[in-house]
């Protein structure tokens, strides 16, 4: 795992970050996710969790079948996903299986990130060749900061 920043990957992380803040306005957990090629966004998500009761609507699972249906093809090959926050193992595994090529994150899911629970020194074993930490790191904490802060307040 990598934390090399390019402008390509700040520009994108931009992106997620207007897809968690649409997630923040809901009052979900405000995570959001591109999927790119070729340098063209070809799904977004962010968090629905809580909208619509389910506990697979992550950023990362709505992005990825929003760029699956725009190509017509399950396997996403040369794509780069761009999520704020670190995946959860369901997420992970969806990437995985949907053969993105790269992994880009803002910020470490401290609790129930992947890295958290497997070990990926051998994921170059399927189709990601690369995962790339901390792009943007501040800006996606601030958002997961401002959300917490609300939860915490409401609840006085």
């Amino acid at each position: 795992m990598g934390e090399r920043l390019s402008s390509i990957d700040s520009f994108f992380m931009h992106e997620a970050i207007k897809e968690a803040e649409k997630a923040l306005k809901k009052g979900e957990v405000p995570v959001g996710a591109v999927v790119v090629f070729n340098e063209k966004i070809i799904g977004r998500g962010y968090n629905l969790r809580e909208t619509k009761k389910s506990p697979i609507l992550h950023a990362e699972i709505i992005a990825i079948e929003k760029a699956v249906k725009k190509i017509n093809d399950w396997r996403l090959y040369n794509c780069t996903l761009y999520v704020t926050l670190e995946p959860c193992i369901m997420c992970f595994g969806a990437i995985l299986n949907s053969r993105i090529d790269r992994l880009v994150y803002g910020t470490e899911n401290l609790e129930e990130g992947f890295t958290k629970f497997l070990n990926v020194d051998n994921y170059r074993k399927w189709q990601l060749r690369e995962i790339i930490s901390g792009v943007e790191k501040d800006k996606c904490e601030a958002l997961l900061k401002e959300f917490f802060k609300n939860v915490r307040s409401s609840r006085l």
